[in-house]
């Protein structure tokens, strides 16, 4: 016997942020919605704006607060030179260019309440911006 749901069901999350490289584990809120996530199915995920990015990653601090950002450092310096800065006279070019490296959107999927990744892998927030943000995710089960 299957637990019917309808075709689609959406949420939000909402959440704060310091920006500059934050990751954040976005676990224990889905985790809040685990009720809709009935049967089989995929949650997908999208980040409202264009300095941050979604992504799994383990979440530890060697890979959290160290690895990520020097990586991002050197494929996306935050000290180049770019044309958006000059047009715009602000200071998050590169962080406009890391959040469209990584991608605004994360398709995971899940089964009966439980998300399917695996053991050291979560789903995360990524904050390229260079101030605090208020961030909303658009959740959607299908």
């Amino acid at each position: 016997m299957s637990t019917s749901r309808p075709a689609t069901t959406r949420f939000m999350i909402e959440l704060a942020s310091e920006g500059g490289n934050e990751v954040i584990n976005l676990t224990p809120e889905i985790q809040k919605y685990a009720k809709l996530l009935t049967g089989q199915g995929v949650l997908h995920l999208f980040v409202v704006g264009s300095t941050a990015a979604l992504t799994t990653i383990e979440y530890e601090p060697g890979l959290i607060q160290h690895d990520l950002k020097e990586v991002m450092q050197r494929l996306i310096p935050d000290d180049a030179f770019y044309h958006h800065e000059a047009t715009w006279h602000d200071d998050n070019g590169h962080a406009h260019l890391r959040a469209s490296f990584l991608g605004p959107s994360l398709t995971l999927p899940f089964e009966n309440g439980k998300l399917l990744t695996g053991e050291y892998q979560q789903p995360v927030l990524v904050d390229f911006d260079t101030r605090p943000r208020r961030r909303k995710i658009i959740c959607t089960i299908l």
